[in-house]
């Protein structure tokens, strides 16, 4: 039990230091590019990869938003990755997509990428080029929010409550933010059914 009670916890301590102002300038963000038509592409490897593909749901679905994740066609993600390498596939995917100003890209990441211990390569190669197309960046992020903090126009850091578990609450809490952004009254467009 007693692991059981830290981990809740920690839970706790993070939900209080979640930042408020930056969800609402990511709701503000957001609201901007659907009034204006832009798209949505949400990014993510591993448990940031799954992520992305249920984000896309709900921002499609629940906020009536133009919303995509490359990882979820993992035909064309892995023949990109075969063919021009891991560091471009996010990248690629974007030009392919036709990355414009007036779209967003989001993260979710643990670090948000690091180009000095070549971590998440692919998130700085596709942020870099999301800047110089003139779209807007959202992260969700933990540690200290990595290369995807810098390049963000808004970053949405999870607190770390305890370094050992910063992935799994990271993680966890990324949903937090996605779903709380999916239900805002000025992004929400339908409810579900539940």
């Amino acid at each position: 039990m007693n692991f059981i009670t830290q981990y809740l916890g920690e839970a706790g301590v993070i939900l209080e230091r979640l930042d408020k102002e930056a969800i609402g300038r990511a709701v503000d963000l957001l609201a901007e590019a659907r009034s204006e038509g832009g798209r949505l592409f949400i990014l993510g490897v591993g448990g940031g990869a799954a992520s992305a593909s249920h984000a896309v749901n709900d921002f499609r679905k629940l906020a009536g938003l133009e919303a995509y994740a490359p990882t979820d066609n993992v035909s064309e993600f892995s023949a990109r990755i075969n063919d021009e390498g891991w560091e471009s596939v996010f990248e690629s995917w974007l030009r392919t997509s036709r990355l414009r100003a007036g779209d967003v890209v989001m993260v979710f990441s643990v670090g948000g990428g690091s180009a000095e211990s070549n971590v998440s390569a692919n998130l700085i190669a596709a942020l870099r080029y999301a800047k110089s197309a003139g779209a807007r960046v959202i992260g969700v992020v933990g540690r200290d929010g990595g290369f995807t903090a810098l390049a963000a126009d808004v970053c949405v850091l999870i607190p770390v409550a305890d370094p050992e578990r910063v992935t799994a609450h990271t993680e966890s809490f990324q949903s937090v933010v996605w779903h709380l952004l999916v239900s805002h009254p000025r992004l929400k467009v339908s409810s579900p059914k539940w």
